[in-house]
């Protein structure tokens, strides 16, 4: 790791000396439950403890309660990383916290199938800016932030396996009070494209061929514009898990496909589900659930190409923390726009 790279816990008025072993014991159930390697520990400790710190010393600093947004592209460990601030924020910082993904917003499969029939035939995969439901994800935002110690707010849900969202009642449910509000998706924080001619120029086959006269790519990019901009807005931290490149997120996409085969003893295109993989055609029409072949692979990363390639490009420099991620997928050190303090 180089020197700049390195980790330097944030000074807090939590003593972290003092919550380190909660915070490991907590660590070790987790790994466990979620089958990860022992290794994982340490950079729980190393990398997400700091973390952790900053934001509950941001949260205190307020009067309500933090929103913080997590982006990074496919295989970064987003949910991961909600899923461990949630607990060591809960548990060992006095800090109540909840959270939920961009991809539990996306529209339902009906509202898709109209916005592809209504504006543009590539509406209809779910990912890309336009496809997830604002208002309901505003209205999540304001309960979190306005419920009691006696409340309970339903978090939103979405069956990949189905594509759709699920039913209502089988929703999770926060209960309690919120100090921070955890938000990870793919695009989160994401802001448009400024440049009109570089979106009129084709970056890969799927524009070039199913979006020849630019009109989805202006629609994804009017979408963060106008409604994503002020949704995004809300954000009062910013945490960006950083890919080294494209070429890492699709070779990281494929082996989780890959993985995806193993454990469900399916080849491509010989049953199982698939996590991401759209469950209709361009047209609206079902498919069975299957895993995808390394070419279908690649069409589906075409759809989130140009937007992952622009956050790459000028995130890192505007998030208020950026999380390095090296090819072998540790974490190679934490950047932070103004270095924590008590």
């Amino acid at each position: 790791m180089d020197e700049k790279d390195k980790v330097k816990q944030p000074d807090s008025e939590a003593d972290l000396s003092a919550v380190q072993d909660r915070v490991r014991a907590l660590t070790q159930a987790l790994v466990q439950a979620e089958h990860l390697p022992e290794a994982f520990v340490d950079t729980v400790m190393e990398f997400y403890l700091p973390l952790a710190s900053d934001i509950a010393r941001r949260q205190r600093s307020l009067s309500r309660p933090l929103v913080v947004g997590i982006n990074g592209a496919q295989g970064t460990g987003k949910s991961t990383l909600a899923l461990f601030l949630q607990h060591i924020l809960t548990q060992c910082f006095a800090c109540p916290c909840a959270r939920f993904s961009l991809d539990d917003l996306y529209l339902t499969r009906s509202e898709r199938i109209r916005l592809g029939q209504q504006v543009h035939p590539l509406l209809v995969t779910r990912g890309v800016p336009g496809t997830h439901d604002l208002v309901l994800g505003n209205q999540v935002i304001d309960q979190l932030m306005a419920a009691g110690v006696n409340d309970t707010t339903p978090i939103p849900a979405f069956d990949k396996a189905c594509d759709d969202r699920a039913p209502r009642a089988q929703w999770p449910v926060h209960e309690g009070a919120t100090n921070v509000v955890l938000f990870e998706g793919w695009c989160v924080g994401a802001r448009a494209e400024a440049d009109s001619k570089t979106l009129m120029s084709p970056l890969n086959s799927l524009e070039a061929n199913e979006d020849s006269d630019g009109r989805w790519r202006h629609y994804v990019n009017q979408q963060l514009r106008e409604g994503y901009a002020a949704f995004f807005g809300r954000l009062d931290m910013l945490i960006m898990l950083e890919a080294p490149s494209m070429d890492c997120v699709l070779t990281w996409r494929t082996l989780q496909e890959r993985k995806l085969a193993s454990k469900t003893a399916g080849a491509p295109n010989e049953g199982g589900s698939n996590a991401e993989a759209p469950a209709l055609d361009s047209q609206g029409s079902e498919q069975s659930q299957r895993l995808m072949t390394d070419s279908e692979l690649l069409r589906f990363i075409m759809h989130y190409e140009r937007l992952t390639r622009a956050m790459l490009s000028e995130m890192p420099g505007r998030a208020d923390v950026v999380v390095g991620i090296a090819e072998d997928h540790r974490i190679r050190g934490l950047k932070w726009k103004e270095m924590p303090h008590g």
